[in-house]
């Protein structure tokens, strides 16, 4: 499966001279072009957290193209992004983090049912989106294998991950031009 976190850059500080119904309102909007890019490219949201929004390819039903999935989608949330400040004269940016790898799915406890995923995939996503740079896809080794071919990639390096140590990252600049089409 490929994980993505996306999170709006500088949000908490806007919710602190934003009405929380204010606050709502723009969250919805975004998170329902997030939506629609899910539905287009075969992506299963997760689930918003705040002003993050997780989502997986693979899952429920297999896909061989999972990485590239996600990559779209990503590449694309940024887009909408740019479109939404363009029409309502804002300055959001997103940060967004890949991992690809084995996940378990499913729903536990006794009260208020979610469908969620767990996992190191999971972990390393979200840790690929908070130890980012706004405005860009960092993706981890595993996502970078199975997308090397057909986008262009940067070599970001070695940084320091939060419980992971030193992990190679690479940011997701578009696709190839061989590939668009």
């Amino acid at each position: 499966m490929t994980v993505l976190f996306a999170d709006i850059v500088g949000f908490t500080e806007l919710s602190s001279h934003t009405s929380p119904p204010e606050l709502v309102e723009l969250l919805n909007q975004i998170f329902c072009l997030f939506d629609e890019l899910a539905e287009r490219h075969g992506i299963e949201k997760i689930k918003t957290i705040g002003d993050a929004y997780m989502a997986v390819a693979g899952l429920p039903n297999y896909q061989s193209d999972h990485a590239l999935a996600i990559a779209n989608m990503a590449l694309d949330m940024q887009k909408a992004m740019i479109e939404f400040n363009q029409q309502n004269n804002l300055s959001f940016q997103i940060r967004v983090g890949i991992s690809t790898g084995p996940v378990v799915a499913g729903v536990i406890g006794l009260k208020k049912f979610a469908y969620d995923l767990w996992g190191d995939t999971v972990n390393t996503a979200s840790r690929m989106e908070s130890h980012g740079i706004p405005d860009n896809i960092q993706l981890c080794e595993a996502t970078y294998q199975l997308l090397k071919d057909k986008y262009l990639l940067e070599k970001r390096g070695l940084i320091k991950i939060k419980g992971k140590g030193e992990m190679m990252t690479y940011l997701l600049h578009g696709r190839k031009m061989s590939d668009i089409g």
